[in-house]
């Protein structure tokens, strides 16, 4: 799908992979809106790149039921917003799950479903972008509910694709990995261990972009060792628990 002359919904825009995604497109010659609930980045945002802003909280159901009555106005959704953080077990409560689920999967579920509604019944083409992560593919300790939610919107974004084939609306997912000065890893400030290389916000933007005009079913954003690590992960889990153990993965993630 050609980008050139497109209208683009990018949630979570005000944040740094956001704010990286929404650039790349605009440069691609796209019509940005801006969604999210930090209206006054959202706004700086659509007035550096004369797009629009689009309110939402994601933990409203009743917000994003509302945008996504017109979703399909768009021609490419990119469902961004995401949260991470996951607090010691003792301290899980239903309100804590219920954000988790209800930002990183259930939003994106129901605003991808909407929007491949609409765009079928108008006769319309269209590119779906779940914002995934590597924590989609590998497990690691102190991230359950996160892994929970990326695991989940990996599998229904990688499902969807297939129940579209041959229709003129694609599906992708795209995967980063460690990403500096934005995102979810740099945001709580985790310490990795000793050669493991990070990504840009801006790879993230191509990686976007490269996912829309080529129709991938997913991207890595990662250096190449931390993509076969995350892969070899995925397929031998109780092996990449032990390395992990090793490695001191946990307590790196407690900061201690």
């Amino acid at each position: 799908m050609q980008i050139s002359g497109t209208r683009a919904l990018v949630t979570g825009a005000a944040g740094g992979l956001g704010d990286a995604i929404s650039r790349e497109l605009a440069a691609r010659g796209s019509t940005i809106t801006a969604s999210g609930r930090n209206q006054a980045g959202l706004e700086r945002l659509a007035n550096q790149l004369a797009g629009d802003v689009e309110l939402c909280d994601l933990t409203d159901h009743e917000q994003v039921d509302a945008l996504a009555g017109r979703v399909g106005e768009w021609d490419i959704l990119v469902a961004n917003a995401g949260t991470g953080g996951d607090v010691p077990i003792e301290q899980m409560d239903d309100a804590h799950i219920d954000d988790f689920i209800s930002i990183n999967l259930r939003a994106p579920i129901v605003l991808a479903t909407r929007f491949i509604q609409q765009r079928r019944a108008a006769g319309k083409g269209g590119h779906v972008v779940l914002i995934g992560s590597l924590s989609g593919v590998v497990a690691t300790p102190e991230s359950r509910m996160y892994n929970a939610t990326k695991f989940g919107l990996r599998g229904f974004g990688l499902s969807l694709r297939q129940d579209l084939t041959g229709e003129p609306i694609g599906v992708s997912v795209v995967a980063p990995g460690f990403v500096r000065d934005a995102g979810m890893f740099a945001n709580n400030d985790v310490e990795l261990p000793p050669g493991v290389r990070t990504s840009s916000p801006a790879e993230v933007g191509r990686a976007v972009a490269r996912a829309i005009e080529k129709d991938l079913a997913e991207v890595f954003v990662a250096p190449r060792e931390v993509r076969v690590l995350a892969s070899f992960g995925g397929l031998a889990p109780g092996i990449s628990e032990r390395i992990q153990q090793r490695l001191g993965v946990a307590e790196r993630k407690r900061g201690k």
